[in-house]
């Protein structure tokens, strides 16, 4: 497979230029992949699949009859990132973080920010997500947002721009793990000749932030993952990071409150806990503070979370940053927390709980992407240009009947990559997912997931809407040192 007939087209490219030549960071790939003997990428793409299926590396889709647990799809061209735009998009990143996190703090306490007029109080207080009861609360160090995964796009204009922030339970890094292990498995020289950042020390990562959250007086912290079973949707991720990190993996039915501790169940009789790494949503997490119906939980956790005596990661409450009307105001939290201008600017959003936007979006529609504040997985939205006049008229009546719940957004012309189509290339729209960690200090995990539409023409790279995932190789500069000293590391192995 060659590059000879593969078009750029009207997009932005993270491959080629417009006039077609490999940008800088992307030569030394293309020229390993032109010189592959014919059919020899498409035999490599084969075994990655077939690794993948031996792996196990699957998600669940929901209300779906049969076949509910399906394999992740892969491509093995990779999404290249230079060492310089990385440097950009991991201090924005950490500026993002810390004012998201001063943020949440402020809500919970003195609220600042809604006295001062900056965000509106009826944003905050209609949100779904807003938890009363975490009013008060004091996370140690005074740290909510534990781990984030914020999702970036490019535009034409070339920008990487936030498209949102994934603050609750953010998933999809064991894929970027393992699609690493992988690629290193399949192009060992291009690995040994090139300098790539790596990923595999995420788990160690993970796992010094989470002791490091730990109550004050104990020494050798216990750890456990709390999932909310094997018919979740990303059980697979949460054994894996479980396994990577040599912690517990626990149900609620594992844990009970003893003595204003939390205690897992052990063949010795039971062990107390000390920081649990949660990966089901606030509702679910106590039904004596959250949900009364829950089954998931552990009653009784928030009230030892309250007294200092169990770490919870991410903190209750940090769900208020996922609502995507609190999103179009972070630009305003940074100036308003750290005095500074985004470096990472958000995508132009319209807030349709104004009155002024609102007017503007319901009479252009058709221009634009629709979307409600607390749906994920790339539901209740509209994406105007492909919709029908009938599913814009829909939309309109649901965005009347609660403004709250919605914003608009132009329609992106995201960026692409070359993707393997059959016997050729064809250029697919990716997204960004990097993921920040916040302990004593704040880690981006250099790359992240690319995530990319695999159905021609599509917008939408969610993995229940026909979405895939690629490789990102974030280029090292001198600072890092040599591939050698890298590669000398345990860093980029399991």
């Amino acid at each position: 497979m060659r590059f000879n007939q593969y078009e750029v087209g009207n997009f932005f490219d993270e491959m080629f230029s417009a006039e077609g030549s490999p940008r800088s960071a992307a030569q030394a790939l293309v020229r390993s992949i032109e010189s592959l003997p014919e059919g020899e990428l498409l035999t490599r793409q084969q075994a990655a699949e077939r690794a993948l299926l031996q792996m196990g590396i699957t998600f669940n889709v929901y209300g779906e009859q049969a076949g509910v647990e399906k394999i992740f799809p892969f491509d093995i061209l990779p999404r290249i990132v230079s060492a310089e735009e990385w440097n950009r998009i991991d201090a924005g990143l950490k500026q993002r973080i810390r004012a998201l996190n001063l943020f949440i703090d402020d809500i919970y306490h003195q609220q600042r920010i809604l006295k001062d007029g900056i965000v509106p109080k009826d944003i905050i207080f209609s949100a779904k997500s807003y938890r009363q009861q975490c009013v008060g609360w004091n996370p140690p160090s005074g740290i909510w947002c534990h781990i984030t995964g914020t999702d970036l796009v490019r535009h034409s204009d070339g920008q990487v721009y936030v498209l949102e922030d994934n603050l609750r339970c953010p998933s999809g890094v064991s894929y970027v793990l393992e699609n690493r292990q992988i690629m290193k498995t399949l192009f060992p020289r291009l690995f040994a000749a090139s300098r790539i950042r790596p990923v595999s020390n995420y788990p160690l990562k993970l796992r010094d932030m989470l002791e490091s959250i730990a109550p004050d007086h104990i020494q050798k912290p216990r750890v456990v993952l709390l999932t909310p079973g094997i018919y979740n949707s990303a059980y697979f991720e949460h054994s894996f990071l479980a396994q990577q990190m040599g912690i517990e993996l626990v149900e609620g039915r594992d844990l009970t409150v003893e003595d204003e501790q939390v205690v897992m169940r052990t063949t010795k009789g039971f062990e107390r806990v000390d920081v649990i790494y949660r990966r089901l949503d606030d509702d679910f997490m106590d039904p004596e503070c959250f949900r009364p119906d829950s089954a998931l939980g552990v009653p009784g956790l928030m009230q030892v979370y309250k007294a200092g005596n169990v770490a919870l990661a991410n903190a209750p409450g940090t769900g208020i940053a996922d609502d995507k009307v609190v999103y179009a105001y972070v630009p305003r939290m940074i100036k308003y927390y750290l005095g500074e201008e985004i470096l990472l600017p958000n995508v132009p959003t319209y807030i349709c709980a104004e009155e002024k936007d609102l007017t503007y979006v319901l009479e252009h529609l058709p221009e634009l992407v629709v979307k409600a504040a607390n749906e994920s997985g790339g539901y209740g939205m509209l994406v105007g240009p492909h919709s029908t006049k009938e599913q814009c008229c829909d939309f309109a009546e649901r965005i009347k009947a609660a403004p709250r719940n919605y914003i608009a957004q132009p329609t992106l012309a995201l960026s692409r990559v070359p993707t393997i189509s059959g016997d050729h290339f064809e250029g697919r729209h990716v997204d960004l997912r990097p993921y920040i960690l916040y302990g004593k200090d704040i880690f981006v995990l250099p790359g992240g997931l690319t995530r990319v539409a695999l159905k021609k023409g599509s917008l939408v790279v969610n993995s229940s809407q026909g979405g895939g995932s690629k490789d990102t190789w974030v280029l090292a500069d001198a600072s890092h040192g040599t591939q050698r000293q890298e590669q000398s590391t345990a860093a980029d192995t399991h």
